[in-house]
């Protein structure tokens, strides 16, 4: 209801406030930790069992600023982010401890004020990309699976919500595969304790591009991610609040929930610091305001609660943004999105050159592991106005292997995952394993009532979480 009544605040950088603390190496190792190796005084999160009292000051400082709303301290708190300190056991106890230090801040000054205020659960993209490969020479490697990012991603949800956070926010996405994987745990938790709750997702641009990371378009990236049916879309970090505006401007055009916005404090300078102060910045996001674009806002690198009060006194003379009814268009996704308009083109053209069962040349070309000329096959429908590929693996011994091989290599080449895929196979193990390699939303082909009713809806419901659109047999 507040978010149809005024604009909420976020808060701001909790790294920030920790630099500008300067705190020594053993307030980082604490007691608990003080044999371990390597320095931890790079992993903010493991101050929330090292030192809350001082997370716990950071949190009251930035709603005493004036934020409705406050992020854990758990942005690097997953298991596969905290292994590179030999941290990973403590996953599920550094969460649950982080969302009870910020429900404890927030319940102090909601009843301080009489405001209500509310804590997110902050989940971030993780160290490791699953959709593109850290090795030039080998596309198809990955360093992460879909399935170890959905484990260690339930570890963290469930954590942070033991803890008591009001919401979750799957932020700074810069490999939207990793958000499906977050958001796949999501949905998957909800289901298993009976209860839902709020979701805000924020993809992440990193340059004048307007792409992600990982390559995708804001529109691609909401196609993408729309399935999780979060209350809220947004775009933080990588940009200043002037560079994020063309973009902003595009996903409040697309997304039919509420927009959220927190930039950085401009960009960084030479030293890596962020010089915008909090009026320039708040003048920044007036123009945000003043063009309803937004229903949230706060910052992200550089940003202080004095940025925070700047952005609250700007925001008390605008509106909200009204939401949307949205494009109810059948949309997929590749890089960029697709939308099928029935009066525009009747039919979607489909590149069916990838198919082991029914293409000698193409069989013999995935026999033989001849990557370049795959991707040349591929490259070649679309330059003939192919707008999806289809991709079959069916009829050997390794199916989901190859699937989730060429899946991962054609994601690794911009112009072949440009466009979405249709991931077909008569094997639902086949389909999920192209699911799960897949950022953007694609079609499975297909499933049927040939194992009853209740295996098809169930194969239906994991298809939805994964984020795809199906096509359903009657047989």
């Amino acid at each position: 209801r507040t978010l149809n009544e005024r604009i909420m605040l976020l808060d701001g950088a909790m790294g920030t406030q920790i630099q500008r603390r300067r705190l020594k190496p053993k307030q980082f190792h604490g007691e608990e930790f003080k044999t371990c190796k390597g320095d931890l005084w790079t992993c903010n999160d493991i101050l929330c069992l090292t030192a809350p009292a001082i997370v716990e000051e950071i949190h009251l400082s930035y709603l005493e600023a004036g934020a409705d709303i406050i992020e854990t301290n758990t942005f690097n708190a997953t298991s596969v982010a905290l292994a590179d300190y030999g941290l990973q056991d403590v996953a599920y106890r550094l969460n649950k401890a982080a969302a009870e230090i910020a429900t404890k801040a927030a319940k102090k000054v909601s009843e301080d004020s009489g405001m209500q205020r509310f804590v997110a659960g902050a989940i971030g993209s993780t160290n490791r990309t699953c959709s593109v490969s850290p090795s030039v020479e080998n596309p198809t490697f990955r360093n992460i699976t879909f399935d170890e990012l959905v484990e260690s991603y339930t570890e963290q949800i469930k954590g942070l919500i033991d803890g008591g956070v009001d919401m979750l926010v799957i932020e700074t996405v810069f490999d939207t595969l990793n958000a499906k994987a977050a958001i796949y745990s999501c949905l998957d938790y909800f289901e298993e304790i009976g209860q839902d709750y709020p979701l805000m997702i924020c993809g992440t641009i990193v340059d004048a591009s307007g792409r992600t990371l990982s390559g995708q378009t804001i529109g691609g990236f909401y196609t993408s991610v729309r399935h999780a049916n979060a209350f809220a879309y947004g775009i933080n970090c990588g940009l200043g609040a002037a560079q994020m505006r063309p973009f902003l401007k595009q996903l409040a055009t697309l997304g039919e929930g509420y927009i959220s916005c927190y930039p950085n404090a401009g960009l960084p300078n030479a030293m890596g610091e962020y010089d915008e102060g909090p009026e320039e910045m708040a003048e920044a996001l007036r123009d945000f305001m003043e063009r309803g674009l937004v229903n949230l806002i706060g910052g992200c690198c550089g940003t202080t609660p004095e940025h925070i009060t700047a952005m609250k006194r700007v925001s008390q003379n605008y509106k909200p943004r009204c939401p949307s009814p949205g494009d109810k268009h059948f949309k997929l996704s590749g890089l960029e999105s697709l939308k099928y308009k029935k009066a525009v083109h009747p039919f979607l053209n489909i590149g069916d050159r990838c198919r082991t069962v029914t293409d000698r040349t193409f069989r013999s070309l995935v026999e033989q592991q001849c990557l370049e000329d795959v991707v040349a096959i591929v490259k070649n429908q679309i330059k003939a106005g192919a707008q999806l590929i289809a991709l079959n693996f069916d009829g050997g011994m390794e199916a989901s292997t190859q699937m989730s091989m060429y899946c991962n290599l054609l994601a690794s080449d911009p112009e072949c995952c440009s466009v979405p895929f249709v991931i077909d196979s008569t094997s639902f193990d086949v389909l999920e394993a192209g699911l799960k390699c897949t950022q953007g939303k694609c079609i499975a082909n297909s499933i049927s009532l040939q194992n009853g009713e209740e295996c098809m809806k169930e194969d239906a419901l994991k298809i939805t979480r994964y984020g795809a659109a199906v096509v359903v047999l009657a047989r």
